[in-house]
């Protein structure tokens, strides 16, 4: 029976930056992969029950191959431990067919901005309009040059005049001053973002302080900021079509009760930022504590992520 899932060979991986390392993924059989668009991030099973999300970073019209960075994060829950310790090149991994949440719109001009490891889709897209002679520019935030993966790269790409680095550390003149570069911008531009929580928090605050569209920002998150858990409290879900009732501890969540229970709800990044887990609502108010859903969706309250949201309602009734 077909699991859907493309076997793939490393075909070579090396470090691009301190504690960011590259691999460069091949067809097993030689076969050409499926196609993807810039934005796009494919599964990586790292392990048994381990799958992780990477974006891609190579140019968007290679069939040949798929690139992706992964960031050794010293909080990992496994996967970019995994993948920096004992993925090494000819090993074969299992992987999903390119799913895109974060694609490029139509857009007369561009502007993308990357924080730290948050730039490996932005680099797709750079290639991307690169590609179709579209007008961008790029702006790349990293704590150092040492810890700026691609960086080479980019300075020899075709679009590299387009690209300007920041550090956080150095003079002050090469730092980002974002609403300096948002005032000056076309407003038609649409904004495409990605990187840690407090890099995007940064730019959403910026973005609408100074009363930007927010149907022209585009954003993905790369790893969720720690949420306080102190004041969680107990409560319980239901599933619609058995009638069974589960109790979810204040120190647990429901992807971890249910999941222990037999109950299958597939997952990827566990800390609410990819999706994979949204699971429909059918009564009761849930407690959003994702980066997946936006504001208007959360206020729906007819989905939430079992992975990390809660409740605010003693009972959740779950179509599962």
């Amino acid at each position: 029976m077909s699991t859907g899932l493309l076997q793939v060979r490393v075909e070579h991986c090396q470090l691009e930056a301190e504690d960011i390392r590259s691999y460069e993924l091949v067809s097993a059989d030689g076969s050409p992969l499926p196609p993807f668009t810039a934005g796009a991030h494919i599964d990586v099973h790292v392990g048994a029950g381990l799958v992780r999300q990477y974006s891609l970073c190579n140019p968007p019209q290679e069939r040949h191959r798929y690139v992706i960075g992964v960031l050794r994060d010293p909080s990992s829950r496994g996967g970019s431990r995994a993948m920096h310790d004992e993925v090494q090149a000819g090993a074969t991994l299992q992987i999903s067919a390119p799913k895109n949440h974060f694609p490029l719109a139509d857009a007369g001009r561009s502007l993308l901005l990357a924080g730290g490891i948050g730039v490996t889709p932005i680099l797709a897209m750079a290639e991307a309009l690169s590609a179709r002679g579209a007008a961008f520019e790029m702006h790349y935030c990293a704590r150092s040059p040492e810890r700026t993966a691609f960086r080479e790269r980019i300075v020899a790409a075709p679009f590299a005049q387009q690209v300007h680095f920041h550090y956080d550390g150095g003079d002050a003149a090469q730092k980002l001053d974002l609403p300096a570069l948002l005032a000056q911008l076309d407003r038609k531009t649409h904004i495409y973002l990605c990187g840690p929580a407090g890099f995007i928090d940064h730019v959403k605050a910026t973005a609408k302080a100074q009363l930007w569209p927010q149907e022209q920002l585009h954003l993905e998150y790369f790893g969720a900021a720690a949420q306080s858990t102190g004041g969680d409290q107990p409560f319980e879900v239901k599933l619609a079509s058995s009638g069974k009732v589960y109790a979810i501890p204040a120190d647990s969540t429901v992807l971890r009760v249910l999941t222990d229970a037999g109950v299958f709800i597939p997952a990827s990044c566990e800390q609410g930022v990819c999706g994979t887990c949204l699971t429909r609502v059918l009564d009761g108010v849930p407690d959003h504590r994702d980066l997946y859903l936006d504001e208007s969706e959360q206020a729906a309250n007819d989905q939430f992520t079992p992975c990390c949201s809660r409740s605010k309602t003693g009972t959740l009734l779950l179509d599962l």
